[in-house]
C-alpha cells in the first residue's frame, strides 16, 4: 500500500473518530444554556475563520475586497437571498477593480 493511501486512511480514521466520539461519549441531552449556546454557533465561527481571510487575498486588490465585503454585509442584513448577496458582491469587486485600474492609468 502506497504512503499517500496510507495518509488517506489514517486522516478518515481521524476525522470519523472526531465525528463519532462525542455521539459516543454524551448520550443525554446537554441541559447547559450556555454550552447550547456555544455548539450552536461554532459551525458560523468555523465558517467564518475559513472563509474571511480567502474574501480579502482573493483579489487584486485589499481595498477592492473590503468594498466587496462591505456590499455583501449591508446586503446580508437587509436579508437578501445569498445569490444575490454573492452576485452583488462579485459585481463590487469587479467594477472597484476596473475603477482602480482605469484611475491607475490615468
Amino acid at each position: 500500500m502506497s504512503k499517500i493511501a496510507q495518509y488517506m486512511i489514517l486522516m478518515a480514521g481521524t476525522t470519523y473518530l472526531i465525528r463519532v466520539l462525542p455521539l459516543l461519549l454524551i448520550k443525554r441531552d446537554i441541559q447547559n444554556r450556555f454550552f447550547k449556546s456555544f455548539l450552536y454557533y461554532v459551525p458560523y465561527v468555523c465558517l467564518t475563520a475559513m472563509t474571511f481571510p480567502a474574501i480579502l487575498s482573493a483579489t487584486a486588490s485589499v481595498w477592492s475586497a473590503i468594498i466587496g465585503l462591505g456590499v455583501g454585509i449591508i446586503l446580508a442584513l437587509r436579508e437578501k437571498k445569498l445569490l444575490t448577496v454573492a452576485g452583488f458582491a462579485c459585481l463590487a469587486v469587479f467594477v472597484s477593480e476596473r475603477v482602480m485600474t482605469w484611475l491607475h492609468f490615468l
